[in-house]
């Protein structure tokens, strides 16, 4: 399955999906945060709406340039040998899958799609569940609402409308938690910084993004769920995320990102765009804090021009798509729990194209992917001067993540603040930053540190002040 070649590639499975309002289970719609639970846990949720899954009927993996193309033929062919029955009708019902994509095309780490067995969706006071179970091909086959009922008992362990059972309740977060540097300790990747902003100056590049790695160990399996938690409560503003493939441990991305790279509903694009960043523990004490941020950002040609240059990305790769784009008239200022940024909202209507269907959303997402924003400017040099200076394979972490419906919609977010699991014990965490010809490294560093915040803090440390409150590995110091 993680290969594109036809001759090696499964036959495409045979769907049958039932989609009804939860209100016919006799449940009102639920805060979604209730149901973060189980061991296969899929989600994209946005304070407390979006869409919570267990289980997987159907999965496909790929590598290579040609990843986001593969998967999307695949997605095609499961959607038309695909029976569906909708009854709600509004994006994310139907057969939808959840995905994860690599930043880069010679990445080592697998992409792709899973199609989950039972999905929980919620939009405004709407809510829905889905049931997607494989049939073999030919054989007659209907599902009924006692499937949906006896599928949601099976996996939540109490009805429709109640909280999951005790059973299903994540661990406590980790208490010993070990860092350790990742590919680069923190003067190596402050000299990295260096040779960045020396490119920069030297007219190689206008802007470039560089991403720093640090592992965490736990002497205790680590719960996915108890992480997965922490973050949809605490960055509730965020998108809160979780995919993985096959199943384990291994290779599970988990995060909550600030930044929707586009989602598509119903023939509009949206995006959000974040270039410029201030740690909300600098802020000085006695000075109001959003004057402090709009002063600060808003006031910076540094950090106007990172985000200038993410715009105007964006826009370029949305062109082709679309005969109109609506910006934020000027930046504003996002406010996180760790940090604000400077903001830019993005609207753009679909153009149908030779079928008379508009783009669909993982379409747009290859079309938009990278960004300025996680990338650079121009985005072939930025791309090229990445892994030279970062010495790493960023693997799945600032590439699109989010989910796709049967009709083309769908939302991609970047995966950032975030991490990956490597095995039961050890999560590999990333933060990076935009890197201009005023860039000051050491100040760089600290943003990262202010980036890995919300990961560390859903791992059980704690983030009090400007200095995260961490015993390092030797060799790794914290801010």
């Amino acid at each position: 399955m993680s290969s594109t070649d036809p001759a090696t590639t499964p036959p495409v499975p045979v769907l049958h999906a039932l989609t009804v309002p939860l209100s016919a289970l006799g449940a009102d719609a639920p805060d979604l945060r209730e149901l973060l639970a189980g061991p296969d846990l899929l989600c994209w949720t946005v304070d407390g709406r979006g869409l919570v899954a267990h289980g997987r009927v159907a999965e496909h993996t790929v590598r290579g340039p040609d990843r986001f193309t593969a998967a999307r033929v695949w997605w095609d062919d499961v959607v038309a040998a695909a029976v569906v029955e909708d009854r709600v009708g509004v994006p994310g019902t139907g057969l939808a899958a959840f995905g994860a994509f690599t930043f880069a095309s010679a990445s080592g780490a697998e992409s792709g799609l899973v199609v989950p067995e039972l999905l929980v969706g919620r939009r405004d006071d709407l809510a829905w569940v889905s049931l997607v179970v494989a049939v073999v091909p030919g054989t007659p086959f209907a599902l009924s609402l006692d499937d949906v009922t006896a599928a949601w008992l099976r996996r939540f362990g109490t009805a429709p409308g109640r909280p999951p059972a005790a059973g299903d309740e994540p661990a406590a977060v980790p208490s010993d938690v070990r860092l350790s540097p990742g590919t680069l300790g923190e003067h190596e990747w402050t000299g990295a910084v260096r040779d960045g902003v020396d490119l920069i100056r030297a007219g190689r590049l206008e802007k470039l993004v560089l991403a720093r790695d640090v592992v965490a160990r736990t002497d205790e399996p680590l719960d996915p769920v108890a992480v997965v938690r922490d973050l949809a409560h605490r960055y509730d503003q965020c998108w809160t995320y979780c995919v993985g493939f096959g199943g384990g441990a291994a290779g599970r991305l988990m995060g909550a990102t600030p930044e929707m790279l586009v989602q598509v509903l119903d023939g509009a694009a949206h995006a959000r765009v974040l270039a410029g960043t201030l740690d909300r523990d600098a802020a000085p004490v006695g000075e109001d804090p959003q004057e402090y941020a709009a002063r600060v950002l808003g006031e910076s040609e540094k950090q106007q021009h990172e985000h200038g240059f993410a715009i105007d990305s964006l826009v370029a790769s949305l062109a082709p798509y679309t005969d109109a784009v609506t910006t934020s008239p000027e930046p504003f200022i996002l406010e996180l729990p760790n940090v604000w940024h400077l903001a830019s909202d993005v609207t753009a209507a679909l153009r149908p194209g030779p079928a008379g269907d508009p783009p669909s959303a993982l379409e747009l997402a290859e079309a938009l992917h990278p960004t300025a924003a996680v990338c650079g400017t121009p985005t072939a040099v930025a791309a090229a001067t990445i892994p030279e200076l970062e010495r790493m394979d960023r693997g799945l972490y600032a590439g699109p993540v989010g989910w796709l419906d049967a009709a083309g919609n769908g939302d991609w977010g970047i995966a950032l603040r975030g991490a990956v699991q490597e095995d039961e014990r050890t999560v590999r965490l990333y933060a990076g930053c935009g890197i201009v010809a005023a860039s000051d490294p050491e100040a760089e560093l600290a943003e990262t540190w202010a980036k890995l915040r919300p990961m560390l803090q859903a791992l059980g440390q704690r983030a009090d002040g400007a200095v995260e409150r961490l015993v390092p590995a030797p060799g790794l110091s914290v801010r």
